[in-house]
């Protein structure tokens, strides 16, 4: 019986000259993009910036499929499909990571995502665990990361923000101009508990900060120093 191979999608270089891939991760509100945007500058051009997806723009792929999602308004993407949701979901961040392993950019020694696989895992987790509530929800966001880890590279470091929820929920309210739903206040306290569970279960990728009361300058000097010692650890361990 013979067995046909199924061609992989491209992956970025591993080795000494792989840029290191840092994601950003935390629920709305928290602070999370203007971080990024802010270490990704402090850092120059060896920083290259990958920016969520939802804030692509409307003309580009992404930009296509997050409006197909949000054409119901709901913030959090829910069409009536979640698993076709997912699924559109982890292909972006797919193609997104195919994309750079066929570029490599000169120069780029960093890669700062924000919102990666994790955001994902853990907002689809909170989704598909309404509708099939016997499952436990960890279980169904550790199934989508295994799912992701058969197609692109994991990060080599998380940073995962958390902060006050009253406070992430007003800025988030304020940012989409109108009053987060209940159902999806629900869906977003939730995802924040899978955020911290993942982080427990592999606490050599995360590091969690803490940034309640934290200025947007505290809290990108912040992510800016992890992002610096995931650098310098991972340095230190090509020499040792």
């Amino acid at each position: 019986m013979s067995t046909t191979a199924v061609p992989r999608p491209r992956r970025a270089p591993g080795g000494a000259g792989r840029p290191l891939w840092v994601s950003v991760e935390g629920v709305n509100g928290v602070g999370k993009t203007t971080a990024v945007r802010a270490v990704a500058a402090a850092l120059g051009p060896r920083c290259l910036r990958l920016e969520e997806l939802t804030d692509q723009r409307a003309d580009s792929l992404p930009g296509q499929v997050i409006a197909a999602l949000a054409a119901t308004g709901d913030v959090c993407l829910r069409t009536g499909h979640p698993v076709a949701e997912t699924l559109a979901l982890l292909a972006l961040k797919f193609r997104e990571s195919e994309r750079l392993a066929a570029a490599r950019p000169d120069g780029v020694e960093i890669v700062l995502e924000d919102r990666g696989v994790d955001s994902v895992a853990v907002c689809q987790a909170a989704i598909l665990h309404a509708e099939h509530p016997a499952t436990p929800a960890l279980a169904i966001a550790e199934r989508i990361l295994a799912t992701a880890r058969r197609w692109r590279p994991m990060p080599d470091a998380t940073v995962l923000l958390v902060g006050d929820g009253d406070v992430c929920t007003a800025r988030f309210s304020e940012r989409i101009g109108r009053a987060v739903p209940p159902d999806a206040q629900a869906v977003i306290e939730h995802t924040g508990r899978l955020y911290r569970q993942l982080a427990a279960a592999v606490p050599a990728r995360y590091t969690v900060l803490d940034v309640s009361g934290h200025s947007p300058e505290e809290t990108a000097q912040a992510v800016e120093d992890a992002v610096r010692a995931a650098e310098a650890g991972r340095e230190a361990a090509r020499v040792a």
